[in-house]
């Protein structure tokens, strides 16, 4: 990925291409080749049927081309979008495909998956295509009659030996829509028309195109333009303080803003959906209630803090993996716990520093994450590292067993964070701490060596923070599932972790279950319970227990019964009524509580406060 500095001189460079209304003259053959360029011409003149259009207008594309010698060009679809670990496909959604060269159309087919040939190396050249866009997430595109969003990666087609070219977008808007909402640098004086440094900027910009409101701040001397598709129901000057507060602490962390400007994109949606990051924008989903609801709220100011922080951890601050982009095929690295997992420990501890979030609500937050993985059948199964390896099949496709075979890189991966962060804190007397390990990454790989960072040279900056070697954290915790010694990161700070639930005498089973037309269905069983040493299976339909029909009351009827105790359980199993017999344990979920040691020392008290600290405003 280029660097910042180079990114914004680029984007201010004028761009000597054809604009949007130009007549394309091309011929087989040239005896001056044309510099090449690339523009894009999106419309959406049905925006109720749910297809953007798009026009690849090439000039010189066969410059640099080493099939152009073959007589043709291979144009592509990425099949997954930076951010988001899954391939998703995205070719499936193209129809129309087709080319010509002036006014004559050329030859071409589709030769793979997200893969087309064009049998041209004509000079000017133009691709149409149209593209279904109803799936409204952060990952994918979307259009209807009231507005449209598409991620770059979902809608643009590329040429290998130009992607470093730059690239310009010239957006059509449907007749009613007044308004465009995107990072992209605007070309002055052409309308709706922006530049993109190369394809890797076009992509990493996404655009909303409608009537949303818009309104704007500025955080760290840096403007931030709000765009919210959806009703109106927020306070302009509330939202703006609030989310520059966020802003401003997570500048903090580092000291350095990379950018001279900043796009939020926020839709209203019935469920929320998440937020995914970009180099100098995110797209954010919530509930159309988040800004009413007091928990929702906070909720929501997470997300901004945890997509405003991927500005430096990941877009900046990288696994080496993670760019220059394959767009073709997987990304693998081990440090997905880093990006993604540290991020998520940033994003509550943002808002315990700027005052959104008590040090006691942060503390429970902190027990309620360790409680999560420690329930985790799969936490003793699949290593943090692994999990970031394996998101691409694991992480976007869970199944019935997922919670005995996986843990997300997200949930431990913030864990591991708060735990970093401590045992810094601890080995540097309160001198240093995880945001230091940031600052060191950012300057020596981002701004120094100009790349991403190896697993090896992040435990290395990790070790020359802290001051001491780290080889059993990273074996133990990160590429290994040992249980983690929490009260040995905790007691350093005069706390310590207690199970509330320890002292309960549960009769349990093992089994997740769903109540849907009068039928109890299990949908998972955990690993080493009674439901999974003796046989109940996924799907099955418990019908009683001890003779005692079972309805949406399970709880209700175990609780009638102690652990060490055997019951009959009869079941439904495809049309077969089975008997199996169950000796019930004890409740091994947990449910941790961090609280203070007793008559904690000055020393404990003081290196408590150097780490949970609210910053003056």
């Amino acid at each position: 990925m280029k660097k910042n500095h180079w990114l914004f001189f680029l984007l201010c460079l004028p761009f000597w291409g054809f604009g949007a209304n130009t007549t394309l003259r091309s011929t087989e053959t040239s005896a001056v080749a044309a510099s090449p360029s690339i523009t894009y011409i999106l419309s959406m003149p049905e925006p109720q049927t749910h297809y953007f259009e798009v026009e690849m207008r090439l000039t010189g594309a066969a410059s640099g081309s080493k099939t152009a010698s073959n007589g043709y060009l291979d144009i592509k679809m990425p099949v997954w979008t930076p951010g988001s670990y899954l391939i998703r496909e995205y070719a499936k959604n193209v129809e129309g495909f087709r080319a010509t060269a002036g006014n004559q159309p050329v030859r071409s087919e589709k030769i793979r998956k997200n893969t087309w040939r064009v049998y041209s190396t004509a000079d000017q050249l133009s691709i149409f295509y149209k593209v279904y866009a109803y799936e409204l997430s952060v990952r994918t595109s979307f259009i209807d009659a009231s507005h449209g969003y598409l991620n770059g990666a979902s809608i643009f087609m590329y040429l290998d030996h130009l992607r470093q070219q730059p690239h310009r977008l010239v957006i059509q808007p449907y007749k009613d829509w007044k308004k465009i909402a995107t990072g992209l640098p605007a070309v002055p004086g052409q309308t709706n028309t922006y530049e993109a440094a190369d394809y890797d900027v076009l992509v990493d910009s996404p655009v909303e195109i409608g009537n949303h409101h818009t309104f704007s701040f500025t955080a760290a001397g840096v403007p931030h333009t709000v765009a919210i598709y959806g009703d109106k129901v927020y306070d302009d000057a509330k939202l703006a303080d609030d989310m520059k507060r966020v802003c401003e602490e997570t500048y903090r962390v580092i000291g350095e803003h990379p950018c001279k400007d900043y796009t939020f994109i926020i839709h209203q949606t019935p469920a929320g959906g998440g937020g995914l990051e970009h180099a100098n924008s995110t797209t954010l989903q919530v509930t159309r209630n988040a800004f009413l609801n007091g928990k929702l709220y906070q909720d929501f100011l997470s997300l901004v803090a945890h997509e405003y922080f991927h500005l430096w951890n990941v877009k900046r601050i990288r696994p080496k993996a993670l760019g220059p982009f394959d767009y073709e095929n997987e990304n693998y690295t081990h440090l997905l716990w880093v990006a993604e997992g540290i991020t998520s420990f940033y994003q509550t501890a943002l808002l315990q520093r700027s005052g959104f979030m008590s040090s006691e609500a942060y503390l429970r937050s902190f027990a309620g994450e360790i409680s999560g993985i420690e329930n985790l059948p799969g936490n003793r199964v699949q290593s943090v590292a692994e999990s970031s390896l394996d998101a691409w099949i694991k992480y976007y496709r869970p199944n019935e067993n997922s919670v005995n075979s996986t843990v997300s890189y997200y949930s431990k991966g913030s864990v591991l964070g708060g735990l970093l962060n401590l045992a810094i804190l601890t080995s540097t007397n309160g001198q240093k701490k995880l945001d230091d390990v940031l600052r060191l990454l950012y300057s020596t790989y981002y701004k120094k060596e100009k790349r991403g960072f190896t697993d090896e040279e992040f435990q290395a900056a990790v070790e020359k923070v802290a001051g001491r070697k780290m080889d059993d954290f990273f074996q133990k915790y990160v590429f290994g599932t040992e249980k983690i010694d929490y009260n040995g990161f905790l007691n350093p700070v005069g706390l310590q972790m207690i199970d509330a639930s320890a002292s309960k005498q549960d009769a349990y089973i093992g089994a997740m279950t769903r109540f849907a037309d009068g039928k109890l269905t299990v949908t998972s069983v955990r690993r080493d319970s009674p439901a999974w040493n003796n046989g109940l299976n996924v799907n099955d339909e418990i019908i009683s227990i001890n003779n005692l029909r079972v309805g949406n009351d399970l709880d209700r009827i175990l609780d009638q019964y102690h652990p060490g105790q055997t019951v009959s359980v009869q079941v439904n199993r495809s049309g077969q009524i089975k008997t199996l017999s169950m000796q019930l344990t004890g409740n091994p979920l947990a449910a941790y509580r961090i609280q203070p040691v007793t008559s904690p020392t000055p020393e404990q008290m003081n290196l408590y406060k150097k780490w949970l600290t609210v910053t003056d405003h």
